[in-house]
Order: C-alpha cells, then structure tokens, then sequence
C-alpha cells in the first residue's frame, strides 16, 4: 500500500496568533512539503521571480560599547577591525548615487552604535533627506531608539529602521549583555509609533536549538504588524569574537528558517542576508524556492563578506530572476539598464557592506 502524504492544505492568510506547536509542526514537515507550502504562500503576494535589492553602506564603523558575541564591531573583542569616524555626507551621497546606479532600489546605512548621539543626529538626518533626493528608498540601523529620535528619523523621511531581535527571548542572554530583550521590542515599538517600516530578524548558528528558532520567528510573527522586511542572517564566524568556533548550521535546517519565515509572514520580504559569501548558487537558489525575496548586495556585510554584485545578478540571470523596482522610479528601459550595468559591474569599494545584524544591521 502507497503512504499517504501529510496533509498540505495551505493558508496564506496572514496572522498574528501563531502558537509554539503550530510553528514546531511547520518546521517538523518533510523538506519537499515545506517548501511547496512557502512558495505557494509566497505566489499569493509577490511576483515569485522578482528579489528586492539593497545595498548596505557602514557610516561609522568599529568600537560598538555593545557585547554582541558574533559581532566585529564590538568594543569588547580584538578582531582586528580598523576604527572609522562618522562619514562625511558628501560620501555617503556619492554611495548611494553608485548603489542606484548599479540596480538598488534600497540604500541602508548602518552605525555602530549603542544608540545615536545629540550631536550625532543631524548629521544622520541629512544623509537621509540627500539619499531620499535620490529616489531610492532609505534605511538606517544606529542601534537603540528614543521616541523622539524615532520620531525625527521618520520626520526627515526614513523609510525602514532595521533593529534585529537575533535570537529568542529564551537564548537572548547566551549573545549579549549589555542592552535587554525589552530593550528590542521598545526599539520597535517607537519605530511603528514614529510611522516607519520595520525590518527586523535575526541570526542562525549561533549554537541555539531548534526551539530557539521557533521562539525567534513566533516573536516576529506574533508582533502587532509583521516587519515589512525580515532578514534572516546565518552566522559568519570572525575571528576573535566568542562565536569564532561554534558548529556549522546545517544548510537544509537554514532553508527550513526561510520557508517557515515566509509562511507565518506571508506579506514580508524575507531577506537572504549575512552568510551568503558561504553558501553555494543551489542553496541560494533554494532558499528563493522556500520564499527568501530580498537581498544584500556588495563586497561586504558591514564587516564581513558578502558575495559580489556581478555574481549576484549573473545568478538572477541563470534563475530567471529579476531586481524588484519601486514603481516610482524605474521604467522597463531603466530596469534593464540597471541590470546590464550591475552584471558589468567590478567589485565594489570598501564601503559597500551588507546588513542585518545588530551591529552589522541591528
């Protein structure tokens, strides 16, 4: 007699009361159920064969007074990173005029900071009128925010604030110390009440359980309004940071992350973030299949590596994949420019870094 396969009866309704055994049983299908699940929640609200691009651009770089154990830039570990000031405004102008240029429709600037200075802030708000200027959308990771700081980033016209939750409440204390979980979720709750979009994940293979994992997506899910972007990073080891030796995730369980991602936030971009320097064309082409529609692109990742613009769209260009645009700036002949200039396109400046994590994205 032939096995009868699990059930697959697909909601793509979009909740905000998932519970611990519903996102266990999502993670428990088998790997053939799971992805036909996230990618048929995913054709029900994106083009299935457009990817959102960004790019990542590090405005301050090195000595972060934060604890993150995966991360670089912080204070607290000797990892060899060189210390760099605020970039001036023209700089930053002048990245994202090349960004544009090259096919993204998204420029992020990420500080490594606790959180944003009084002095500090007005030069932060330019940058994000002048690149606003541009046409592109903007996103800023500078660590924690006040109400009011909140309130003047969504006043000069930030787009998204990119503050990631990492790991579960549960795990949250094994990575870091010196700012809380509530502290997160507060970070949050003033970018929703300032009227910005909110792009929060968090990282994989940092040596949680499976139930962590879970923990961390029912976080996000169950949150009021899902983020508009969800980037789901898989650790880069650096060395002299405490994580520099953990296990290696195994790649099928982060193709698992995607899917379930997609799944219980079925409108958000999910986005293939840090660790793609380590993965292969077929495991990224799997985690497009499981829902993953958004990506990073550039040398870098704030800090760590990142596969390479040209290699990126030449992969866009092998899987029929297209760079989503925003409607308001890119017409068909514009569209193709851009690809045709992204796949010509020689490595990027040391500037150029990719984001999602708290100090590599927050």
């Amino acid at each position: 007699m032939t096995a009868t396969a699990p059930s697959t009866a697909i909601s793509t309704a979009i909740r905000h009361d998932w519970t611990l055994q519903e996102a266990r049983d999502l993670f428990e299908l088998p790997f053939n159920d799971l992805l036909f699940r996230a990618q048929s929640v995913h054709r029900e609200h994106f083009d299935p064969n457009e990817v959102q691009v960004s790019t990542l651009l590090s405005i301050k770089t090195g000595a972060c007074p934060e604890d993150c154990k995966y991360c670089p830039q912080s204070g607290h570990y000797n990892t060899g990173l060189e210390k760099e000031k605020l970039l001036e405004i023209e700089k930053v102008v002048a990245e994202a005029k090349a960004a544009k240029g090259k096919g993204a429709s998204r420029f992020c600037m990420g500080a490594a900071w606790r959180s944003p200075s009084k002095k500090d802030m007005p030069y932060v708000l330019d940058m994000v009128k002048q690149v606003k200027s541009l046409g592109l959308e903007t996103c800023m990771t500078l660590g924690m925010l006040k109400e009011n700081q909140a309130k003047e980033l969504a006043d000069a016209g930030l787009d998204y604030y990119n503050h990631n939750l990492d790991t579960s409440e549960k795990f949250y204390s094994h990575i870091i110390t010196t700012r809380t979980y509530k502290d997160r979720l507060d970070t949050l709750d003033n970018v929703r009440k300032a009227g910005m979009k909110v792009c929060c994940g968090g990282i994989l293979g940092m040596g949680e359980d499976e139930d962590d994992r879970v923990g961390l997506l029912l976080q996000l899910a169950n949150l009021p309004q899902h983020p508009e972007s969800v980037p789901v990073n898989m650790l880069v080891k650096v060395k002299g940071t405490p994580m520099e030796n953990v296990e290696d995730l195994d790649p099928f369980d982060f193709v698992r992350i995607i899917a379930v991602a997609r799944i219980m936030m079925p409108a958000s971009h999910v986005r293939l973030s840090a660790g793609r320097e380590n993965m292969n064309e077929q495991m990224q082409a799997l985690c497009f299949m499981a829902g993953a529609n958004s990506i990073f692109y550039g040398e870098k990742l704030l800090t760590t590596a990142n596969p390479e613009a040209d290699a990126d769209m030449e992969l866009f260009r092998r899987l029929g994949i297209r760079p989503e645009q925003r409607e308001q700036c890119a017409s068909e002949e514009q569209e193709e420019e851009a690809i045709t200039e992204a796949v010509e396109y020689e490595a990027t400046r040391h500037m150029f870094y990719d984001a999602t994590r708290e100090s590599a994205a927050s």
